[in-house]
């Protein structure tokens, strides 16, 4: 468009400006030199979007759903209401043909996830969805129905050496199930710790923790870290509290204090000596410390194990999915010779995969949906976070 050297901005608003003012089209597109096709695609987005309209826009694909224009999202749901036997393939040719050369052309994955958000995309079978972080915490009733894990805060023993306290207690019974010292925060000594308490005392139906490491991970896909993944593979939900409100694990935190006080002042010399003093506070703690809140009983006469024992990692199976298919150890996998990202987090589990469109794959772990795959794209267009509010970016 051979707009003068002021900007594309002003010489729109002045060909607007022309056109309201009674001017006809086909004078005003001369003297701007632009065609009338153009003329009436400009002022036609003016009538419907208003000045914002007229701005200059990058005709880069939009990739991500939330990332659209309001208006551009608008009017996808509009074409879906208007033509609803038609998929995303289709709709978004309609938006080049109406806003090619004027904005940035949403890609087929994108469209088809503003679509699912706007519950205009059926579905052969519904999905359970699990609660987890930015939706309302569960309220457990019974032992073992929710576990609470968190870090009680690294402090130095007598050796100078930095020791990290890995806590777990149960919900309902207050029951404290482990208090590890450990030198790290590291997922693999988390790892080993927590396989040792499920094989102790079963596994429960779901853990609550904050948004830190190891329990989430802030470049992982949806937040997830190796470790909840892990947990989901066990068939354990997460929980995620809203970041900044340690009350709402506010038993646990009050847990914390006690043990803060009783057992780190002063701090003993080193680990194997911490962890014999935090052996020794687990067993008053539980056997010797009536609670108010379970009517003056200690934990252990109303906590039991899990019936729910851990027998490693079941298999994933996708009944309803057109194939499942392994990630790589790079966070990739393998469609049609193109090699599409998704998380390294999710490295050696296998995800279901079905088609829902002409080149849109549905792509799900376990019975968690967790998008859209464009092959012509390459990408993962990520859908509502099905384990909580995303607050950074996917690895």
């Amino acid at each position: 468009m051979p707009w003068k050297e002021s900007s594309v901005m002003e010489e729109r608003l002045r060909f607007v400006a022309r056109l309201l003012d009674g001017e006809g089209m086909s004078v005003v597109c001369r003297s701007f030199g632009i065609s009338r096709k153009t003329g009436y695609k400009i002022f036609n987005r003016y009538k419907e979007y208003g000045l914002e309209a007229l701005s200059d826009r990058s005709r880069r694909p939009v990739r991500y759903a939330n990332q659209l224009p309001e208006p551009i999202e608008q009017m996808i749901v509009r074409l879906k209401k208007e033509k609803p036997h038609w998929g995303a393939r289709k709709i978004r040719e309609l938006l080049v043909r109406r806003l090619a050369g004027d904005v940035r052309i949403p890609a087929k994955s994108t469209v088809h996830a503003v679509l699912d958000r706007h519950g205009l995309v059926k579905r052969g079978r519904q999905r359970r969805r699990n609660k987890a972080e930015g939706t309302p915490l569960s309220q457990a009733l019974a032992p073992n129905q929710l576990w609470c894990a968190d870090f009680k805060g690294e402090f130095k023993l007598g050796n100078r050496q930095y020791c990290y306290p890995l806590t777990v207690t149960d919900q309902v019974s207050r029951f404290l199930l482990m208090c590890e010292a450990l030198e790290s925060t590291k997922e693999i000594t988390a790892f080993t710790a927590f396989q040792r308490l499920f094989e102790e005392r079963g596994l429960p139906d779901a853990m609550r923790t904050d948004n830190g490491l190891p329990f989430a991970s802030p470049n992982g896909l949806y937040n997830l870290s190796k470790l909840s993944v892990w947990w989901l593979r066990l068939g354990i939900n997460i929980e995620r509290i809203k970041p900044g409100h340690p009350q709402q694990n506010g038993r646990h935190e009050r847990m914390h204090l006690t043990l803060k006080k009783e057992t780190t002042r002063p701090a003993q010399m080193n680990s194997l000596q911490q962890q014999a003093r935090f052996d020794d506070f687990i067993s008053e703690f539980n056997t010797e410390r009536p609670h108010e809140a379970l009517n003056m009983k200690c934990p252990q006469e109303v906590y039991s194990s899990s019936k729910r024992p851990y027998n490693g990692l079941p298999e994933v199976e996708y009944p309803f999915h057109d194939k499942d298919i392994l990630v790589t150890a790079c966070g990739r996998i393998c469609m049609h010779k193109k090699k599409i990202n998704i998380s390294t987090v999710m490295a050696g589990q296998r995800l279901g995969i079905k088609e829902m469109d002409d080149g849109i794959w549905l792509v799900s772990f376990m019975h968690h949906d967790l998008g859209y795959i464009d092959l012509e794209q390459k990408t993962l267009q990520t859908i509502d976070n099905p384990f909580g509010t995303r607050v950074s970016p996917m690895s």
